[in-house]
């Protein structure tokens, strides 16, 4: 091995852990999980975007390999630093994503959660299905476009964490639901007025299969979405019980929301949302479920799923079985900034922890003076909106060697530059300096804005070859 290819396993900063190889969890539920055909299904209809041709679509992929497939392509398994790729190019570490999807398959099957991993962070239908093969039980939808893309790539399962009033995306719904009798999706409600609009769409559709609803309670007074008190809530369930479109099976929230959000708070937030679920059951809100049928109690981002953990372990007896679900979405490619100190694994490390995934590999194009220098990505490529990219490693464009970014940060970004500073003697402690040509790698923060800045995402194994490629749907 060169020193230039025992350089580059240094792409992701250390060696990653070996993946877990558990078996695939199951959603622990009295309802079927999402079995292998929901997973080959889905991972059947995705594999057919390999027949997709390369082309200036595609920022990054080498121009000579316009013409062919993204099968082919993948096929000649490129380096990313010598076959062609251009830069800014975005790289996800195949070993860190696997890593991440063990981790997460095992975090939920020893917590006896089923998950529903959030779509909205990657769109990427590769994704779903091995997030589906990972024993997630569905995918978690924001908006109706994401689950008319889901429904493309064969899922079944959606829990669509919004209230829906758009009567045209509703309509589209009732004929989904009719045509597919094996389709479920979960859809929030928070008001009396949404449950009308709701309801007279759907009556509009004709529509045979009445939609699921879970009430939403929101996270506090200033939170986002969501009912504010339980009066609200008891109203709302009423609303949808004199509804014969619509049926009500839970509730749901996102924690995250909560104001001022410590361990403590959002425990208290949790064990409200549980103790909204008891009295809605209490009081017999849930008594037209059958007796196969589960009540829903769902709630977990990426930042408190060891709190969603701990209190929906505490969840008593209902009527009816309880179906815990979680929805992080985010844990996929994990980050460096917002979640890499977020992590709920910081606070529990004896469960395990995520790597990040990303590097966005950039070249330095200026270095006007001793403390600066300019690489060729910015807002256009690289996720700002909750920190500034940090530069991890430098690339020699002239040995291949591969060091750490010591001593290097980002200072601003313009839409196609990163501003970079180099701290006084950086360059000599390392003993090398930054040049023109040089290639850096970005950690990114914030995942979900960095999957929707590139539509087609090089897959790259820990030497630098590129053996997949992973499409996005935003």
């Amino acid at each position: 091995m060169t020193v230039a290819q025992g350089a580059i396993q240094l792409l992701w900063e250390a060696p990653l852990a070996a993946a877990h190889s558990a078996g695939h969890s199951a959603a622990h539920s009295t309802e079927k999980p999402a079995d292998d055909g929901d997973a080959q299904r889905v991972a059947r209809l995705a594999g057919a975007l390999a027949d997709t041709r390369v082309d200036h679509r595609f920022k990054g992929l080498p121009p000579n390999a316009d013409g062919l497939t993204v099968g082919e392509l993948a096929a000649e398994r490129r380096s990313l630093f010598s076959g062609g790729f251009t830069t800014p190019v975005l790289a996800l570490s195949a070993e860190a994503l696997e890593h991440n999807l063990a981790l997460m398959e095992t975090y939920a099957e020893r917590h006896e959660l089923a998950f529903a991993p959030h779509g909205k962070t990657t769109m990427a239908p590769e994704l779903f299905a091995r997030q589906l093969e990972r024993g997630a039980w569905g995918i978690t939808a924001a908006v109706p476009h994401q689950v008319r893309v889901y429904r493309a790539f064969g899922v079944r399962r959606i829990f669509l964490a919004n209230e829906v009033v758009d009567a045209a995306a509703l309509r589209w719904l009732a004929a989904e639901l009719d045509a597919d009798p094996d389709f479920r999706c979960i859809l929030y409600v928070d008001s009396v007025r949404g449950v009308e609009l709701m309801d007279a769409a759907l009556r509009e559709a004709a529509a045979r299969r009445p939609v699921e609803v879970v009430i939403e309670l929101g996270a506090g007074e200033v939170a986002r979405t969501g009912v504010r008190t339980e009066a609200e809530a008891t109203a709302v369930a009423a609303a949808v019980a004199a509804a014969p479109t619509l049926r009500l099976v839970g509730v749901a929230g996102y924690e995250a929301q909560v104001p001022q959000a410590d361990g403590e708070r959002v425990r208290a937030w949790l064990r409200r949302l549980v103790a909204l679920a008891a009295d809605l059951d209490k009081a017999g809100h849930f008594a037209e479920l059958d007796e196969r049928d589960e009540i829903v109690v769902s709630a977990g981002g990426s930042e408190w799923f060891d709190a969603v953990a701990d209190v929906f372990a505490e969840i008593p007896a209902l009527s009816r079985p309880v179906f815990k679900l979680l929805r992080s979405g985010a844990y996929i490619s994990h980050d460096d900034g917002h979640y890499k100190e977020q992590t709920p694994f910081n606070r529990v490390p004896e469960e395990g922890a995520l790597h990040p995934a990303f590097r966005l590999w950039a070249q330095v194009i200026s270095r006007p003076t001793a403390e600066q220098a300019f690489v060729n990505a910015g807002k256009r490529d690289v996720a700002y909106d909750l920190h500034l990219p940090e530069p991890r490693l430098v690339r020699s464009a002239r040995t291949g060697e591969v060091r750490p970014a010591t001593g290097i940060t980002v200072s601003g970004l313009s839409d196609q530059h990163a501003w970079l500073r180099i701290e006084e003697g950086a360059e000599e402690a390392a003993g090398a300096e930054l040049e023109v040509g040089d290639w850096v790698a970005l950690g990114l923060s914030h995942p979900c804005t960095t999957f929707e800045k590139w539509p087609l995402i090089p897959l790259v194994e820990a030497d630098g070859t590129v053996t997949d490629y992973i499409r996005t749907f935003f």
